[in-house]
């Protein structure tokens, strides 16, 4: 069921309301004076939102660093003051383990708000460039603008995460920004409308809770930048939204992650962390090990320690453990259920639709045109397909849209190098799973079919910022301009020549 649309009333710290869109509401006086209400304007129940927002950029406001410092330790604030709220909320919506939650959830958006911090005021300097003879004496110059009135659409499976990383550098580049948190993860939902608006200003930054129908009517909308993540076949939908406004995207997706896993291994090791990488939030994680390809001879080896490394991690019956979580949906449990049919269940396979529980699972034998292979998993399955060597694991990566992630296990670093090298993918990680992502200093983004743009760190920063080439020259000093303007001859050309020209370095070979 669609929630209906609510918005967010600027109030004191702690206090946890939103006010639903009612003209009663209005009329009572529940609506303080101040706040942001969506008028009709153009027919389009956001219009007055947006144009509310859109007031506020052009005022300035956001601009100053001291205003987006402020705002960005607010966003500190929320997450210190609200970390129970956030475990209680995502353990509802998925049964996420409070480990796995305050790790990913609170930990890491707390490292990408540190690190934002900490390093805004060099990112935000103009940023000067080489200049050309003609120009020695002017300025040249990057100028980090913001776009404006940007919208960021997250997801349901790290609900907080990958609406605030976003956030933190929309924020940080002095934008307003419209938050569209998932509806799926309700509970989640409900605590960013009810709590996350107590700690942002109500003139720059507004959270949206909206469904399927009513995220269309707010994509009618005119935004000066759209961050999105989600499926492959709603991105389109987004790019098509966009592209009637000529808004540009970033767009988050997934894909099916390779695992590849050479005959040269730490068999252990290898099981320990594709286990983990793979079962990390139920195996809902868009960068986790979709499949592992290996040979013949390392899926008899990788078997045995795959199984010992859930016993390990989940004991003998993981639907007991606290540290393994659920299907966030009905819907998407049957979705997840019907894979089990690909293959041989080696591993697991034991589900209950009820709990929407589905157990750690490890599929043999798994053929290229079965159901497994055909989308991405995004459940706590793990296909694992035979090849003969890593030459026909490349071919068989290279032959499919590019993903989000691929990773390679090997003691030969050559083995991983080669896989690096001979194929494509948003990211790549050696030796392990999921573990590039908690770098800020690494850009975090699909390609081809798994996104669009990338983000984390100063990447964010960038992402929502317009890079302005500026030249500020010298009102005197018109001698300098004489050989670019009529009439032309060749002696003119000869000093535009002369002082525009860039050259070649030269090459020298050591013999």
């Amino acid at each position: 069921m669609q929630q209906p649309l609510q918005l967010p009333v600027q109030q004191p710290p702690g206090c946890g309301k939103s006010i639903p869109l009612s003209t009663s509401a209005v009329a009572a006086g529940a609506i303080p004076k101040g706040s942001v209400v969506c008028s009709n304007v153009s027919g389009n129940p956001y219009a007055g939102l947006v144009s509310h927002l859109r007031a506020a950029w052009l005022s300035g406001k956001t601009r100053p660093l001291e205003y987006r410092v402020a705002q960005l330790e607010a966003l500190g604030r929320f997450l210190e003051e609200k970390k129970q709220d956030i475990l209680e909320a995502t353990a509802l919506d998925m049964g996420k383990p409070s480990f796995e939650a305050y790790f990913t959830e609170i930990l890491l958006c707390k490292n990408e708000l540190h690190d934002t911090l900490n390093n805004l005021s060099h990112w935000a300097k103009d940023e000067h460039v080489d200049k050309n003879l003609v120009t020695q004496l002017d300025s040249a110059f990057i100028r980090k603008d913001p776009y404006g009135v940007v919208l960021i659409i997250a997801p349901w499976n790290y609900p907080i995460h990958l609406l605030l990383v976003p956030l933190i550098g929309a924020i940080a580049a002095g934008n307003c920004v419209v938050i569209k948190p998932s509806e799926i993860s309700k509970n989640t939902e409900r605590l960013v409308a009810e709590m996350l608006t107590c700690y942002l200003d109500s003139d720059c930054f507004a959270v949206v809770t909206a469904g399927v129908e009513e995220t269309t009517r707010l994509l009618e909308n005119k935004f000066d930048y759209i961050f999105f993540t989600g499926s492959p076949s709603v991105g389109r939908i987004i790019m098509t939204a966009a592209a009637k406004h000529l808004t540009p995207v970033t767009l988050e997706l997934g894909g099916k992650n390779p695992c590849y896993v050479s005959d040269t291994c730490d068999v252990q090791n290898v099981a320990r962390r594709v286990v983990w990488g793979r079962f990390f939030n139920a195996g809902q994680t868009c960068i986790a090990p979709d499949y592992v390809l290996c040979s013949v001879e390392m899926q008899e080896k990788l078997m045995p320690a795959l199984r010992e490394a859930i016993t390990e991690y989940f004991g003998s019956n993981p639907r007991e453990s606290p540290d393994f979580g659920r299907i966030v949906g009905d819907k998407q449990f049957r979705r997840v259920q019907a894979l089990l049919s690909s293959g041989r269940v080696a591993i697991g396979g034991q589900t209950d639709e009820k709990e929407r529980y589905i157990a750690p699972t490890v599929l043999a034998d798994v053929q290229p045109s079965d159901p497994a292979m055909q989308e991405e998993i995004f459940g706590p399955i793990l296909p694992i397909v035979v090849v003969a060597n890593m030459d026909e694991a490349i071919d068989f990566i290279n032959a499919r849209p590019r993903p989000l992630a691929i990773y390679a296990f090997s003691c030969d670093s050559k083995v991983v190098n080669q896989v690096l090298e001979r194929t494509s993918s948003g990211g790549f990680c050696g030796n392990d799973t999921l573990m590039h992502v908690t770098l800020t200093s690494l850009p975090f983004g699909g390609i081809g079919n798994s996104g669009l743009g990338k983000y984390h760190g100063k990447f964010t920063f960038d992402t929502f910022s317009h890079h302005r080439g500026c030249l500020h020259r010298n009102m005197g000093l018109e001698a300098i301009n004489s050989p670019r303007y009529p009439p032309y001859t060749q002696q003119k050309l000869g000093l535009m020549t002369a002082t525009f020209e860039i050259k070649r370095k030269g090459t020298c070979t050591l013999l």
